[in-house]
């Protein structure tokens, strides 16, 4: 039905809910349509190398869930979750550094990490009602929060993360509903917080009683040494701090996103919301899916699985670093990736800030695609920031790498 045609030609009111007129579509999204080109090389991609899925692993475990338990595997479940994949899941949060103290109802399992933001916000955000992020953070994040009705407001970060002074001002000044971080290697910036810092941030949560949703995708993904503990294991060393930390975990990075898992530790009252709005949503993720993880994690695959990947990664990260210092230089400044899947670049030329959407459109001509750092601030972004775009290196050989990044020198030449 053409709903623009009947609005223009009848004089009706648009039959779409306003809340749709506070979100755009991915700009991640639409680049995507632009790759068609034969050769292009892409470092636009926030996904994990299909390549270095653990394929016969993954098909064992599925056999395992069809022939050890049939009925389950593929029949509806609990909405919070396929019991023995949350009982692996408490354990695998339990093996992590600084071993959190999670019991498997204090879990519940979603349709990836995203359907975890998606339920916050339907619990927690209303209109008028404020979300604070890092700035940059996840585009997802700010467009599902703002789906609610929720301003959002960008909190400064650099290379060890949030910065704790200003977001304490900022919570005072707006009163937030939540704060959402990427504490370890974060999407776009690669930033990992800090340990000092991790504590300050549980200690502005407890004191001004803020929500603290942490977003753990990437942090099994390091490649010389793991990140500090997570803020929900360190809560338990900041009095008062375990009853305002929100975490959410992932197997789409380590795992399959393929599968779409991922898991919410929050206290019980949020979990018994967010399971009611869940039930609503989808019943249940997928049964299949989830007996297949449990059996997965139950075998100990998954230890010797990372092992393999993150040298790959970080041999890809080593190659991008190596690049942009090679072919870039001075116009291109960046921390190099100590973990995860992204660059977090600023290009200037001549010593002043490129527009780094213009330098995107330039680098398609050249072969090469990248998405401009823009849409990751909630806020317009000043000049500087506008310079700024994330590489990932997850899905392109060493060699491919230093050869698309080639390539963004010759665009920025012509900038």
């Amino acid at each position: 039905m053409n709903y623009r045609h009947i609005k223009h030609t009848l004089a009706m009111p648009s039959p779409f809910a306003q809340r749709l007129d506070k979100v755009e579509t991915s700009a991640i999204r639409e680049l995507f349509k632009l790759l068609g080109k034969p050769g292009i090389i892409s470092f636009a991609g926030g996904f994990p190398d299909s390549a270095l899925f653990d394929v016969q692993g993954i098909a064992r475990a599925a056999a395992a869930a069809l022939a050890s338990e049939p009925a389950a595997a593929l029949q509806y479940c609990a909405s919070e979750g396929y019991a023995p994949l949350r009982e692996e899941l408490a354990r695998l949060m339990r093996a992590a550094p600084g071993a959190p103290d999670v019991a498997p109802q204090q879990l519940m399992v979603t349709t990836g990490s995203q359907q975890a933001l998606d339920l916050l916000g339907k619990i927690l955000l209303e209109p008028g009602s404020t979300a604070l992020v890092e700035a940059p953070t996840f585009l997802a994040a700010i467009q599902s929060f703002r789906l609610y009705g929720a301003r959002v407001v960008g909190v400064p970060i650099d290379a060890d993360g949030v910065q704790p002074e200003a977001l304490e001002a900022l919570i005072a000044q707006h009163k937030p509903r939540l704060v959402y971080l990427i504490t370890n290697f974060g999407n776009p910036s690669g930033a990992t917080l800090a340990l000092e810092r991790r504590l300050r941030v549980l200690e502005i949560a407890a004191r001004t009683h803020t929500l603290i949703v942490e977003d753990d995708p990437y942090g099994a993904l390091y490649f010389d040494a793991p990140p500090p503990p997570s803020l929900l294991a360190l809560s338990a060393h900041v009095p008062g701090s375990r009853d305002y930390v929100i975490y959410c975990g992932s197997l789409s990075k380590t795992l399959s996103p393929g599968l779409r898992l991922g898991w919410m530790v929050a206290p019980a009252e949020i979990l018994a919301r967010a399971n009611m709005c869940k039930q609503f949503a989808d019943a249940n993720t997928s049964a299949f899916a989830q007996a297949t993880a449990a059996h997965y994690l139950a075998s100990g695959a998954l230890p010797a699985h990372l092992d393999k990947v993150r040298p790959a990664y970080a041999a890809r990260a080593a190659a991008m670093a190596g690049a942009l210092h090679q072919h870039l230089g001075a116009a291109a400044s960046f921390t190099a990736p100590q973990g995860g899947l992204f660059a977090w670049v600023r290009f200037a030329r001549d010593g002043a800030p490129v527009d780094a959407g213009a330098l995107s459109k330039r680098a398609i001509e050249h072969g090469v695609a990248f998405v401009p750092g823009a849409p990751f601030y909630c806020d317009a972004p000043s000049a500087a920031d506008a310079a700024c775009a994330r590489l990932s290196f997850a899905t392109a050989a060493p060699d491919t790498i230093r050869e698309g990044v080639a390539r963004i020198a010759r665009a920025l030449a012509e900038c």
